[in-house]
């Protein structure tokens, strides 16, 4: 079981400063990077460089979660988080987690020198997850979304929109709390852009300090996504950078804690200059 060198407590201060998790999509298909690191060599020279940037945490990820993904078997998402990490761990000395529904793939990444665990289903697509991640002792993000990346574009239908993401979010940390997860192992992410049109994540990033009162660390992954592309009639994901360093300070000034991002060297100037203004 991988363990990190410092504690997690040790490496984490909640509230001192953001910390920025770098997105490393090692699949054929994400919507802004497929196929660009999808080997071991090529993840690895990304790995390098996010960490280079300035990341704190890699995000290492085997099946796609854009709208509409095509859902890859447990074997194919393993072989390709477990053939990348065994070259990433002995050379990558941040904390590596892995983005992944699946308790079986989280086992295994974790055995292999994982640190921590980053569903999108909030531990409800697999009712192993949890006491799996409990059992393993690391900590996990929990993300709001409604249906599955292939039918989430279906759900964005709200009532009261922060107030149910909040109900979900609280849910999912109480399951997580009666499976054994500590609270101080727990992350929440509010999912834009997960089931949500591109108003309403607007909407999350402007009430994102709502979510404080979950007393979790607040993860946000505004990094080029869809409102953005939609505020800058801008439909290449890559050209949104400057677009994402807007919605990373907007969310650092709501609260965010840890922002997950493909531009680790351009969010790296930006959230230390958020920092000194608004913290």
């Amino acid at each position: 079981m991988a363990t990190l060198t410092p504690t997690w407590s040790e490496r984490f201060e909640w509230g001192t400063r953001t910390y920025l998790m770098g997105v490393l999509n090692i699949t054929p298909d994400s919507f802004s990077d497929g196929g660009e690191f999808n080997t071991p060599a090529a993840a690895l020279a990304q790995a390098q460089h996010l960490v280079a940037a300035g990341a704190d945490i890699l995000d290492i990820g085997g099946q796609s979660t854009r709208p509409g993904a095509v859902e890859v078997s447990p074997a194919e998402e393993l072989e390709r988080v477990l053939s990348v990490l065994q070259f990433l761990r002995p050379e990558i000395s941040v904390p590596i987690s892995v983005d992944t529904t699946r308790a079986t793939v989280a086992k295994a990444a974790v055995t292999a020198g994982a640190d921590m665990i980053n569903d999108i289903s909030g531990g409800t697509f697999d009712v192993d997850m949890l006491p799996t991640v409990a059992e393993l002792s690391v900590p996990i993000v929990l993300m709001h979304i409604r249906g599955a990346p292939q039918t989430m574009q279906q759900h964005t239908d709200y009532e009261d929109l922060i107030g149910e993401i909040y109900a979900f979010l609280a849910s999912r940390i109480s399951a997580a709390i009666a499976a054994g997860i500590p609270q101080n192992h727990i992350i929440i992410d509010p999912g834009i852009g997960f089931a949500k049109k591109y108003n309403q994540s607007i909407e999350i990033i402007r009430k994102l300090s709502e979510f404080r009162t979950l007393n979790c660390p607040i993860l946000v992954g505004p990094s080029r996504k869809s409102f953005l592309g939609h505020i800058l009639n801008q439909p290449d994901p890559k050209a949104r950078v400057w677009g994402t360093a807007a919605a990373c300070c907007a969310a650092i000034a709501n609260g965010a804690d840890i922002l997950r991002v493909h531009d680790v060297q351009e969010m790296y100037d930006v959230y230390r200059v958020a920092d000194t203004l608004l913290r």
